[in-house]
């Protein structure tokens, strides 16, 4: 981590940039598969999965076989994980939902409005370097609460063809009506258009590379709704002089082993802590699986020492984390003025890990600064809210020369008219 000691302002917006990519490049990449997915359907995937996932598949629709022997070779203790995760999750996602409520404006005038779930949603989920069942429940869970009728996955397939059985034990666990062997951006196109095997959706949601957050943007353009734009995964920690360096080394490193792109960012008040923290990065690197992700992550990855927690403070709104730890005493008071963040962990013991998994909160969040004006995954990503509104007899008489005064001034006679017929009937 390159580690900054009280930086001048005005050089503070270039530190906590994100590390950039060739934007250009990359689109024309992704359109080709896009544009050959589009007009060649299954032929395209097929060709596109044995190029970039190695292996040749004459069907991606998982079977129901296969789906039975993945979920009986999941061990007994990580269903048990899986469930307590799925209960928690559940259970703060049923408190999102709110029943229609009918507001009378005025005497005769009725307005309310009514959560519709969106017909079908595509769920994209990543395996690569790390098969992603967790983000399976933090996306079905609240399509299923939302009433979405056909919630399709898909996902990367193995060497061997098959998916992950994690993956299959939470899809069936969480209720994924159709899920499909196909990563990247073939996956998105193939979700974003119909081909002859996978039904087109109506929104994507889903984290992934560069390839797939490119391909979603696209498709976006092309009038298919997504999530949220998205980058790599990041995470920033707030820590004062209360914090435990081992605590924090390990949620930086939680983060780093993400990816190679991800970043991890540090803001403290204490350049003591900061010196701790590189220590405890140091050891407990050696001692990961996924070191050499880790550490090329590092490499994008900033400490930054400041002399107040006012100062703190205003640098981690402006990076607006996708997740943000404060370790720091009070930590309820320093929340009340976190303005951009994606999801925050207050304390030394609110590891981010926990809101990963199983706390009940959603971890699909805004990245790359997104948090400024973005919200995290919620039942209110899976609906329409469609707006009602009754008027009586006694309703159009009290608002209807209002909206002809209103209608007329903007020189819209047939509005008016559609009110004074009305008027003149009664």
């Amino acid at each position: 981590m390159q580690v900054y000691i009280n930086p001048a302002k005005q050089t503070r917006t270039a530190l906590l940039q994100r590390p950039a990519i060739d934007a250009t490049a990359l689109q024309e990449k992704v359109k080709q598969v896009l544009n050959d997915v589009q007009q060649q359907g299954n032929a395209a995937l097929q060709k596109y999965t044995q190029l970039f996932d190695g292996v040749t598949l004459d069907n991606f629709q998982v079977s129901d076989a296969e789906m039975k022997e993945a979920v009986q070779t999941v061990s007994d203790e990580l269903k048990q994980a899986i469930d307590i995760a799925i209960a928690n999750i559940t259970t703060f996602h049923q408190k999102q939902v709110a029943a229609p409520e009918l507001i009378q404006t005025m005497p005769g005038v009725q307005c309310w409005r009514k959560s519709v779930g969106i017909e079908k949603v595509g769920l994209y989920i990543p395996g690569g370097t790390a098969p992603l069942f967790s983000t399976i429940l933090m996306l079905a869970i609240p399509a299923r609460i939302a009433g979405c009728k056909e919630i399709i996955l898909c996902s990367p397939p193995g060497k061997n063809g098959l998916l992950h059985p994690a993956i299959l034990y939470a899809a069936f666990k969480t209720g994924v009506t159709r899920i499909y062997k196909l990563g990247g951006v073939q996956a998105i196109a193939a979700m974003a258009y119909g081909t002859e095997t996978v039904p087109q959706v109506y929104k994507i949601f889903g984290p992934g590379n560069q390839y797939v957050t490119c391909a979603k943007q696209l498709v976006q353009q092309q009038g298919i709704a997504i999530d949220m734009p998205a980058g790599p995964s990041e995470v920033c920690v707030l820590a004062d002089e209360t914090a435990n360096a081992a605590f924090v080394a390990a949620d930086l490193l939680s983060q780093a082993e993400h990816g190679i792109d991800s970043q991890v960012l540090l803001v403290s008040t204490q350049e003591a802590l900061v010196q701790q923290v590189q220590q405890q990065i140091a050891a407990q690197l050696q001692q990961l699986p996924r070191q050499d992700i880790a550490q090329k992550a590092l490499e994008n990855s900033t400490a930054i020492v400041v002399g107040s927690m006012e100062e703190a403070i205003e640098l981690v709104n402006e990076y607006a984390a996708e997740h943000l730890i404060i370790s720091c005493k009070n930590e309820d008071a320093i929340s009340d003025q976190i303005i951009n963040a994606g999801s925050v962990f207050l304390g030394n013991y609110s590891p981010e890990s926990a809101g990963d998994y199983a706390s009940g909160t959603n971890h699909t969040l805004p990245t790359n600064g997104f948090a400024k004006a973005y919200s995290g995954v919620s039942v209110d990503s899976f609906v329409k809210k469609i707006t009602y509104q009754k008027l009586t007899t006694e309703g159009i008489q009290n608002i209807g020369n209002a909206v002809i005064q209103m209608a007329e001034a903007e020189g819209l006679q047939a509005h008016a008219n559609a009110v004074k017929v009305r008027l003149q009937n009664l």
